[in-house]
């Protein structure tokens, strides 16, 4: 018999595929996946015993701005703590790569802090990730909106020009050809909100060429969401790319129960692209603070306020009252801020959830000083509410929604399934007590029910603590590419 680095026995399997739960040992070797054999059939140096737990594919979050956190805190717990062993950076269009400039517009400051960490290239920048030696993974998209700041020297409240919009291209294109994923779009944002659907089609061009993804925070969620998704569905069609649309929602409470009209919607352009979307199980969304979002929503939350301190958690009426003025005059004195707006209703959360275009993206924001439970929780409360306890879907399609399908559409190769030659992502978990533990009230808080997390081999997570595995990477598009047709 093989004798193998590491060999978990008597557990569950549910290799991602969405196919039934069955019993089998899994054997590591190095950073892959080396068999998975009958119960009994491996021996390894080092044996686990999931008695009474899932073995799964390591999860996916295809929704996330780590970009620089995966460098200052490459322990990364408040994903591995999750069970997730990949992050997908760069989303919403703004990404730390490539730019050239010192300054960090507020938009980009959501996902970069610090200078050291922005990249002129995208080499550079997944050269720093690298580096950091993180413990899960990072596949990076490159954010329109960092291209329209670094091409149009900052002064993005305007249509760019022919040569600003080619110089972008180009970017893109380096970028692609460097590794990068994809390209990001924001134009629910000021600093895209002028761009037009010719300029973003005419950026994105290389992604055709390079078999990359276009990922949109589509232009508005709310009253105008079904032209803004035939935008982005044409967007996808002229630049020859596959579409992933960002925390699909219907924003506000006017518009609660329209997923009626959009999940068709999508079932409908689905046969004629290759079109998925990411949800996060929350009716509360988080971005940064804006005055024409509080009328959409029905409580607002300060998660964080560079010009006010001692404010974040509470209440954006109750600090109002405090200073004694408006809400729109608290907004103002606020700013720079960010917060967490209660905007959606919980039937078509779970409507867009249980659609079979639909995976799982946390859409967390690190840095914020109080930060929405997502970005603790999003994972272990699919599993744990969604899935076991309300029963919306099987455990095994829960699983499929966060590793297989999210691989498949990011084109992650060798990742998602508990398969041998893949890499050894894994996340042993048990199925009667996984749950997020992470609240609006004390949002940063470790999921129970997550036994032990592998990336590429290595222990990321273990028994409520970081496992001291330090093998993830910034995954490049090439590499996977060539991976995927060897």
């Amino acid at each position: 018999m093989a004798t193998y680095d590491t060999v978990i026995r008597n557990g569950q399997v549910a290799d991602g595929t969405g196919a039934k739960l069955f019993a089998a040992d899994v054997a590591l070797k190095g950073d892959r996946i080396a068999a998975v054999g009958t119960p009994g059939s491996l021996k390894g140096d080092n044996e686990i015993d999931a008695s009474g737990k899932v073995v799964a594919p390591g999860f996916i979050d295809v929704h996330t701005h780590d970009d620089t956190y995966i460098i200052d805190n490459p322990l990364m717990a408040m994903k591995a703590s999750q069970g997730v062993t990949t992050v997908v950076c760069g989303n919403c269009g703004i990404s730390a790569s490539p730019y050239g400039r010192s300054d960090i517009p507020h938009l980009i400051s959501l996902s970069v802090k610090k200078t050291e960490n922005l990249g002129k290239t995208f080499a550079e920048f997944a050269g720093k990730v690298d580096a950091a030696r993180p413990a899960i993974n990072g596949a990076f998209l490159v954010g329109h909106s960092t291209l329209r700041f670094d091409a149009m020297n900052l002064d993005v409240n305007r249509r760019a020009t022919a040569s600003e919009i080619g110089a972008m291209r180009e970017q893109l294109d380096l970028a692609l050809e460097q590794g990068a994923i994809g390209m990001s779009s924001g134009l629910f944002y000021p600093p895209a909100m002028a761009a037009t659907t010719d300029e973003v089609a005419e950026v994105a061009m290389p992604l055709g060429k390079w078999g990359a993804v276009y990922t949109a925070h589509m232009r508005d969620e709310s009253e105008d969401i079904l032209k803004s998704m035939d935008e982005t569905f044409e967007i996808g069609r002229r630049a020859g790319a596959h579409i992933v649309v960002s925390h699909h929602k219907c924003a506000g409470r006017s518009n609660f129960g329209r997923m009626r009209e959009t999940l068709p919607k999508f079932s409908d352009a689905m046969k004629q692209q290759e079109i998925a979307f990411d949800v996060y199980p929350y009716v509360a969304g988080s971005t940064i603070l804006r005055k024409d979002m509080l009328d959409r929503a029905d409580k607002v939350l300060i998660s964080w306020s560079d010009s006010v301190k001692g404010v974040s958690g509470r209440d954006l009426r109750d600090i109002a009252k405090e200073m004694g003025c408006s809400v729109d005059e608290a907004c103002d004195r606020l700013q720079p801020a960010g917060a967490i707006y209660f905007m959606m209703d919980e039937k078509d959360v779970q409507g867009a959830m249980s659609h079979s275009g639909a995976m799982i993206g946390s859409d967390g924001i690190p840095f914020d000083t109080h930060p929405h439970p997502r970005l603790w929780g999003t994972f272990p409360r699919v599993l744990g509410h969604y899935s076991r306890d309300l029963k919306l879907f099987p455990l095994e399609d829960a699983v499929r929604r966060m590793t297989s399908y999210s691989a498949r559409h990011f084109r992650l190769a060798k990742r998602g399934e508990v398969k041998a030659g893949f890499y050894a992502d894994l996340c042993i978990f048990d199925p009667t007590t996984v749950i997020d533990t992470a609240s609006f009230e004390k949002p940063i808080s470790p999921a129970k029910g997550i036994d032990t997390v592998f990336c590429n081999g290595a222990i990321a997570w273990h028994d409520g603590k970081p496992g001291g595995g330090r093998t993830g990477r910034a995954l490049n598009r090439q590499q996977m590419q060539d991976e995927a047709k060897a």
